[in-house]
C-alpha cells in the first residue's frame, strides 16, 4: 500500500481532501489518539490565504441527494495567523503536510508559496486556481493561459512539489491539466466542488448565506470519474483524484482511470473515521484485484 508521490514516501494513497477534515478540532474530540492513529497517509490543510478571511454567512450547508452543498467561504486566520497558531500543531501529526493556498491574483500566491517554502515543516503545497484574477477577472484554474501563468510566476520560488487543484467548472479540464504541468506543476488534484444552488422550501429565496455553493458527494462521483480520465491521458505528473468517494471501491475505481492517490472529501464529516475505513478496504481490494 506504500507509495511515492513526488518524493513524498506515504504509507498508503489515502489522504484528505483540503478543507474537509479540520485536525485541530479532532485533536480535541479525540485527543492523542487522533496522532497515534491518523486517517490519513498526508495531511492537506485548509485554504490558506494572504489576509484573514471570516467565510460566507449562514447558512453554509444545504444536504442534497448525495451530498452536501457547501458555502462556507474559505475562512481562515490568514498567513500570519496559519504560521503562528496552527502550523505548531499541523507539524506534529507525523504525515507529510500540504498546504493549501490561494491569492486573488498571481502577487498573492507568490506570497504564499514564498512564505511556505521557508518552513520545513511543509512537505509540498497545493495551489487552489479556483479564484478570479483580479487583474483579468477570470478564473484562473478555468483558464489554460492563466494557470500557467500562475505557475510560472510561483515555480521559481519553492523546490517544493507544486499541486495545481483543478475546477470541475473549466471548458476543457483537460487542457488546464496539461498547462499546468507544461509550466512546472508536479501534480494535478481533481476534482474541486461543483457550483450549485439551494432554494428555501417556504420562500422561494436562496438558502445559503452566499446565494451559491459548491455540491460535492457520492452525488459528483460520476464527474469525478470522468474528468479523472480525461486528465490521465493527457499529463504524464501524478494526479490526486477525488469526488464522492465513500468506499474502497470508490478509491479504487479513481486508481483505474488514472489517479495515484485518493482523496476523501464529504465523508469524513459523516463519519471522521472515514479515511481508515476506505483505506482498509482498499488494502482488501487491492490483494484481490488488478488496479
Amino acid at each position: 500500500m506504500s507509495v511515492e508521490f513526488c518524493g513524498l514516501e506515504l504509507e498508503h494513497p489515502i489522504i484528505n481532501a483540503s478543507g474537509t477534515f479540520d485536525a485541530i478540532a479532532a485533536h480535541r474530540v479525540f485527543g492523542d489518539q487522533l496522532l497515534e492513529r491518523f486517517p490519513f497517509a498526508a495531511f492537506v490543510s485548509k485554504t490558506v490565504t494572504v489576509a484573514p478571511r471570516q467565510g460566507n454567512p449562514p447558512p453554509r450547508l444545504w444536504e442534497v441527494a448525495g451530498g452536501l452543498i457547501n458555502s462556507i467561504g474559505l475562512p481562515n486566520k490568514g498567513l500570519a495567523g496559519y504560521l503562528e497558531r496552527d502550523l505548531p500543531f499541523l507539524a506534529k501529526l507525523g504525515v507529510p503536510l500540504i498546504v493549501n493556498v490561494m491569492g486573488f491574483g498571481r502577487d498573492e500566491v507568490a506570497e504564499l508559496v514564498e512564505a511556505f517554502a521557508e518552513r520545513p515543516e511543509v512537505s509540498a503545497l497545493e495551489l487552489n486556481v479556483s479564484c478570479p484574477n483580479v487583474e483579468t477577472g477570470l478564473i484562473m484554474g478555468a483558464d489554460p493561459d492563466e494557470t500557467a501563468r500562475l505557475v510560472n510566476r510561483v515555480r521559481p520560488l519553492t523546490g517544493k512539489p507544486l499541486i495545481v487543484k483543478l475546477t470541475p467548472n473549466a471548458t476543457d479540464v483537460a487542457a488546464v491539466a496539461r498547462a499546468a504541468e507544461h509550466a512546472g506543476a508536479d501534480a494535478v488534484s481533481l476534482i474541486n466542488t461543483i457550483k450549485g444552488m439551494a432554494l428555501d422550501p417556504t420562500t422561494g429565496a436562496p438558502w445559503l448565506g452566499g446565494v451559491t455553493g459548491g455540491t460535492s458527494g457520492p452525488a459528483v462521483r460520476a464527474i469525478a470519474l470522468a474528468q479523472v480520465h480525461a486528465v490521465a491521458r493527457v499529463v504524464q505528473i501524478p494526479i490526486v483524484g477525488m469526488g464522492g468517494v465513500q468506499r474502497g471501491r470508490d478509491a479504487l475505481d479513481l486508481m483505474r482511470v488514472g489517479a495515484s492517490l485518493v482523496a476523501v472529501g464529504t465523508e469524513s464529516f459523516r463519519d471522521p473515521a472515514a479515511g481508515q475505513r476506505v483505506t482498509s478496504e482498499l488494502s482488501e481490494l487491492l490483494a484481490n484485484t488488478a488496479v
